[in-house]
């Protein structure tokens, strides 16, 4: 039976990035500046539209590579937002995703657009569903920063384990002891200890770590479970 999709309603499928950085104290989230109606000059997303020849996830690390200049990003995808009346000009289901970038790689921001860090727990009011949208990528990262080394992704390649410590609570907006989180990162064993040191934070510097992914990978395979 050929059925005659032409009969059907279309409608216009989008994408929109909520897009994570760690500046070694807060979690940042990298925002646009709208540049045209409606909404003009208001904060937004990093979006747009899924071209004919390309999946949502295509679209998805085109739309993050024409803001950043970054490629093979931490990329997940979260949520369809099919409201009706989401946005007034027409109707547009969008596809969100979420990503993670290590702020102190060379990331070379498009000033085409405007686009700002904020901290995730100060920045301004968005465009139509938008926030919802960040509320769920907070959400979606917290529950995956517990239980999946993602965490890494938004730390430079060494880091000391006060870095580390910094990232986690400042993504669960928590305060932990020292001591306490330090035996139950060593605990995992997936960790490499470097000889290098840090020297900014005192005279002594704090040695400098690196994740060993290839460790980890091994240690699931074998059924180990990691939890933050």
């Amino acid at each position: 039976m050929v059925k005659d999709y032409g009969s059907y309603s279309r409608h216009l499928v989008a994408v929109d990035c909520i897009i994570f950085g760690f500046d070694g104290e807060n979690v940042k989230i990298l925002l646009v500046k709208r540049d045209f109606e409606p909404q003009k000059g208001h904060w937004s997303l990093m979006g747009g539209f899924i071209n004919s020849a390309e999946t949502s996830d295509q679209a998805a690390s085109r739309v993050l590579n024409t803001l950043t200049g970054l490629e093979n990003i931490y990329l997940e995808q979260l949520k369809c937002y099919s409201e009706i009346e989401r946005e007034p000009t027409a109707r547009i289901i969008s596809v969100s995703y979420y990503a993670l970038i290590n702020i102190e790689k060379n990331i070379q921001i498009n000033e085409r657009y405007n686009a700002q860090w904020f901290d995730l727990q100060d920045f301004p009011s968005l465009i139509f569903d938008h926030n919802e949208m960040v509320a769920d990528a907070v959400l979606r990262l917290r529950r995956r920063a517990s239980t999946r080394p993602i965490g890494f992704e938004l730390l430079p390649e060494k880091f000391t384990m006060k870095d580390l410590q910094n990232l986690y609570e400042a993504i669960f907006n928590e305060q932990y002891d020292k001591r306490n989180f330090i035996s139950k990162i060593n605990a995992l064993d997936i960790l490499v200890k470097t000889e290098e040191k840090d020297m900014t934070s005192s005279k002594k510097g704090s040695y400098l770590y690196r994740f060993d992914e290839e460790k980890y990978n091994k240690k699931i395979a074998e059924g180990f479970m990691f939890k933050i």
